[in-house]
């Protein structure tokens, strides 16, 4: 049997089962397990079958993604957010829009203290929509930018989602790491100028806060030092050479618990619960990458992604139209599948195709990492829309999904700049690597 038709074969019963809800780990194991035992026989298959996973669970590579989320988690539980959205909210609260202003700084700068874009929608929910509820904001733009916001930290480092991308690529997690930053800080610019524009336009999407005096501001920012350090110490020590991401994370770890109990705020019962909840997730994610890998070690043995890579590559069509063609599969994908499953399901197909075409596959990381970012805040599977519901019950779920649609918007538009300008990508990583 030709190994391109078992491949193609493959990858249309993979695709049914996803969308007939099997979930993804489960799918490409088993589909991965049926299409090595066609190829290559069932002793080479079981082989593989009992020696891929630990190979995958062994490299030392995945110890900075447990790292990165008990980092987040115990951060969230220190309070940082609540502090960065308090210090936002004394500065920027008198603009239009001021508290939708100071939630998107507020989530920006945990997201550098975060790779988890959930921990940071619900913790950005219980702190800033009773704030905005209590001046009277439509709750679209209130539910809205909180959702998105929180999707910050998957581009804004230190991000899961990018360190995913670079262990199933084999690029270097430092560089991709660090060229998450001028994207991520876009994308909240972004934010804050179509936040300002909408409610200078119409005030009673967002009024101002006033009565804050001068010594408020500044007495505001000591709740700000423990999250700065943290970023200095984990993005400095990266961009510095100072530390791999594996050693960053375990600094940042390490970091977030003693700035937590130095500020009163971690007990034993929070760093439990985050040691929990970071196992839990860990898993998810591991069970997750071996049913893919090993799926994809399939589609390798049959050459159905080199051969399709090189039919695409060879389409009479300039590059820059197929890379607009991959981001827009991408965007129609995000509106039924999470981010996470999104990209290791296109990446065995996508990323020879994006190889083969000669993109820089850290601007091209990037621009996949952007488009699970907009995932995320999709409707009707964006993760963090159901995030905000949960924690706000009494917000109608259809209300999230219609403030976000302006965001999203912006997060186009973020993306287009980027395909423009690879430099705002490449920029910090070309100097220092």
């Amino acid at each position: 049997m030709d190994p391109t038709a078992v491949g193609i074969g493959g990858i249309v019963i993979f695709l049914l089962l996803i969308f007939l809800g099997m979930p993804i780990a489960f799918t490409g194991a088993m589909v991965g397990l049926l299409g090595l035992w066609v190829l290559v026989g069932t002793t080479p298959a079981i082989t593989a079958i009992g020696t891929f996973p630990y190979g995958i669970i062994a490299n030392h590579a995945f110890t900075v993604m447990p790292l990165f989320i008990l980092m987040g988690h115990l951060a969230s539980s220190s309070g940082f957010v609540q502090d960065l959205y308090w210090a936002a909210r004394q500065w920027v609260g008198r603009f239009p829009g001021g508290l939708a202003l100071a939630t998107t700084i507020g989530g920006a700068g945990f997201a550098a203290a975060s790779g988890s874009s959930i921990a940071s929608a619900a913790v950005l929910t219980k702190t800033a929509l009773p704030e905005m509820e209590r001046y009277k904001y439509d709750p679209k733009m209130a539910t809205g930018c909180i959702a998105v916001v929180g999707t910050l930290a998957s581009i804004i480092p230190p991000s899961v989602h990018i360190v995913l991308y670079g262990i199933f690529t084999e690029q270097s997690i430092g560089k991709l790491l660090i060229a998450g930053i001028l994207p991520g800080l876009l994308t909240a610019a972004l934010y804050m100028l179509m936040i300002l524009v909408r409610t200078s336009f119409n005030p009673s999407l967002g009024p101002p806060v006033y009565g804050v005096t001068w010594k408020e501001r500044f007495v505001s920012l000591k709740g700000v030092w423990g999250v700065g350090l943290l970023v200095i110490l984990v993005l400095g020590g990266i961009y510095t050479g100072l530390f791999t991401p594996t050693e960053a994370g375990a600094v940042g770890a390490l970091g977030a618990f003693l700035f937590g109990f130095a500020s009163r705020r971690l007990t034993l019962r929070s760093v439990w619960s985050a040691l929990l909840e970071t196992g839990r997730t860990t898993c998810m994610l591991l069970f997750l990458l071996m049913g893919v890998l090993i799926f994809n070690r399939f589609l390798a043995f049959s050459g159905v992604t080199i051969e399709l890579a090189a039919r695409i590559a060879g389409l009479d069509a300039p590059p820059m139209v197929i890379l607009i063609a991959i981001l827009t599969l991408y965007l129609i994908l995000g509106t039924f599948l999470t981010a996470i499953g999104m990209m290791l399901v296109t990446l065995p197909v996508i990323y020879p195709l994006s190889v083969t075409l000669g993109f820089d596959p850290i601007w091209f990381g990037i621009l996949v990492v952007m488009m699970a970012e907009i995932a995320m805040a999709t409707p009707p599977v964006g993760l963090v829309t159901y995030t905000v519901h949960a924690t706000a019950p009494h917000i109608p779920l259809t209300t999230v999904f219609k403030g976000v649609l302006p965001f999203n918007l912006m997060d186009l538009v973020a993306v287009a700049l980027l395909v423009a300008f690879p430099q705002i990508v490449l920029f910090l990583p070309n100097m220092i690597y």
